[in-house]
């Protein structure tokens, strides 16, 4: 699908079923709501899929991997090579968050979507290799970028179709933390420094140069903070993009798409300004070290379940939360009922 196709087929979530939810999770034998954001997680899920069960049995992890010519700057403490490398241990199962997958029972799926050099990650959907240097001009086209998007969204469409009911959002890209931090300071209006952070363990000197690159990026692009496209491509990523199609193709799908931290969350920005209603069908899991997530999941109206001061990427704090997500399935699923056990039900208070 397109990027307009996909905006188009975005619906509202199915009320109704939502409220059949809500009743259901009434008549469970447990004080009303004492399950907190486990109750409405799963209440959402219902909604977004129209059925009265929920199964999430069958999970992916969609990593994009991409590039970032901005590293040219010296705002990363390790080289660009890192991203092909840790984009092949994808498929080799050698990264942490495989380690995380393969304890949670959720398949791994990277795709290269601008790494700057050919790996063993499918690269049918590769835009570019790599981005150029913001701080010199445009980071991608715009049409560049709108290719990314929709590579998400084709992503989305084929693991809809191998039969995935949930999916995580990864990355992995080298210099992704200076790119997510430009395009949050422009979209939020915020400023550069209250965006950035370390990312992978900057030094305070090398934290100076990320700052002072990305405000050299945004002072020669000028993008407008009211054309997310426009912002994107000047001072975004291709990972970032990718990861919006897939936020956008599991909205148009009807799949509920978990955000993971920094990157994956300013990814559902950009989804949610394009289409309003995609961020409907996104799950909050956590609330990332870097200073700007807060602020994010603010503008995005989402409430994190997990606080651990997880800044590792890779989608692993979105695996890290399946876990708990499943207790709560479990739970809607097959507990028993007030009348099960013959006792009166709770009633709601004012």
């Amino acid at each position: 699908m397109t990027l307009e196709e996909t905006i188009k087929e975005i619906k509202p979530l199915d009320d109704k079923m939502m409220e059949t939810a809500r009743i259901r999770w009434n008549s469970i034998a447990h004080p009303l709501h004492s399950l907190g954001k486990l109750e409405d997680l799963v209440t959402q899920i219902v909604g977004i899929t129209g059925k009265p069960t929920v199964d999430i049995s069958k999970k992916a992890l969609v990593a994009m991997c991409a590039d970032n010519g901005v590293v040219e700057e010296g705002v990363t403490q390790t080289g660009q090579e890192i991203t092909a490398l840790v984009a092949n241990g994808f498929l080799e199962g050698t990264t942490t968050v495989c380690a995380m997958c393969r304890k949670c029972g959720v398949d791994v799926h990277p795709v290269d979507v601008g790494i700057a050099v050919d790996t063993n990650v499918r690269k049918d959907l590769k835009v570019a290799y790599g981005t150029k240097n913001m701080t010199k001009g445009p980071a991608m086209t715009r049409e560049e970028a709108k290719k990314a998007i929709e590579a998400g969204i084709q992503v989305a469409c084929e693991l809809k179709d191998k039969g995935y009911k949930i999916l995580a959002t990864g990355e992995m890209g080298i210099g992704n933390t200076t790119t997510s931090s430009a395009v949050a300071s422009v979209l939020l209006k915020q400023p550069v420094e209250v965006m950035t952070g370390r990312g992978a363990g900057l030094s305070s000197e090398g934290l100076a140069r990320k700052i002072n690159a990305i405000k050299k990026a945004i002072e020669i692009n000028d993008p407008d903070p009211e054309d997310v496209l426009d912002v994107l491509s000047k001072v975004g990523g291709l990972d970032i993009a990718g990861l919006a199609g897939v936020f956008l193709g599991g909205a148009a799908l009807r799949i509920p798409v978990v955000m993971d931290g920094f990157i994956s969350c300013v990814a559902a920005l950009v989804a949610k300004l394009l289409c309003p209603g995609a961020a409907d069908y996104m799950l909050s899991s956590h609330v990332s070290k870097e200073p700007a997530s807060r602020l994010l999941l603010e503008k995005l109206e989402k409430s994190p379940v997990l606080h651990g001061d997880m800044c590792l990427g890779e989608g692993t704090g979105a695996i890290a939360f399946f876990p708990v997500l499943e207790l709560g399935v479990d739970l809607y699923n097959t507990m028993g009922t007030f009348a099960d056990i013959h006792m009166e039900q709770y009633e709601e208070l004012t």
